[in-house]
């Protein structure tokens, strides 16, 4: 792909993301169903985490596409390498295979009927669906280098972590579990659930390592040599 139809493809997704961003920011504050933003906002959903992690990385990409000189040696494009490959394509495709898998069992669990009233079809689809397609574009779309796995799972379970006391702090703040499903676990139950999320996000980061050693396969090969010549 060349440099030009990159950065348009790296502009038009920040800008939706920002767009869709935007758009759940504005419903801050208005009457929506009993708990949905109470405490915290659109601020404690992993959906919304997800999206503007998206921002961040496609913004990020758009600015090193068009910084004058030699982008693969900068350290914004070493950082945009490093927030795709760690977070960006195994959280972002996290999302989605975890929320239609619950929402096709029994969308009570974690996408409730009664918030259809309040969010149109579409925005279920920009937050739970155009994730994955374009997360999966960007693989396509040119090689990102992969930091050491200890390095990238640290990284991961430290996150993770954070976002479990987030969300058990929510609970014990003001009394309501962030997603329905999680109501019905015990201590037990909640930890065993969240090892097991932590494992499909392992593995979700070793199928993006994958897929981009595949892809890229004589791009990784050549770039170590060309830059030794």
């Amino acid at each position: 792909m060349t440099a030009t139809l990159r950065a348009v493809f790296h502009i038009s997704a920040f800008s939706w993301y920002a767009f869709v961003v935007n758009y759940l920011a504005a419903k801050d504050g208005e009457e929506l169903p009993a708990g949905i933003f109470v405490y915290g906002g659109p601020w404690k959903y992993l959906t919304f985490l997800n999206l503007l992690l998206q921002m961040t990385f496609f913004g990020l990409a758009a600015v090193n596409d068009l910084q004058p000189g030699e982008k693969a040696k900068s350290a914004l494009n070493r950082w945009k390498d490093l927030l795709f490959s760690v977070f960006a394509f195994p959280v972002g495709m996290f999302v989605v295979l975890l929320f239609w898998t619950i929402f096709a069992y029994d969308r009570e669990l974690v996408y409730p009927a009664t918030i259809d009233t309040f969010f149109p079809p579409w925005i279920n689809h920009a937050m739970h669906t155009i994730v994955l397609p374009v997360v999966l574009g960007e693989v396509l779309v040119q090689p990102h280098t992969y930091p050491q796995m200890k390095h990238a799972l640290a990284a991961l379970l430290v996150v993770g972590l954070a976002y479990l006391s987030w969300i058990v702090w929510v609970y014990l703040t003001v009394g309501i579990w962030v997603y329905p499903l999680l109501r019905h676990f015990s201590v037990a139950g909640l930890l065993g659930f969240f090892f097991f999320n932590m494992t499909v996000v392992t593995l979700l980061y070793l199928l993006g390592d994958w897929i981009n050693s595949h892809v890229w396969r004589s791009s990784l090969v050549l770039g170590p040599l060309v830059s030794l010549s």
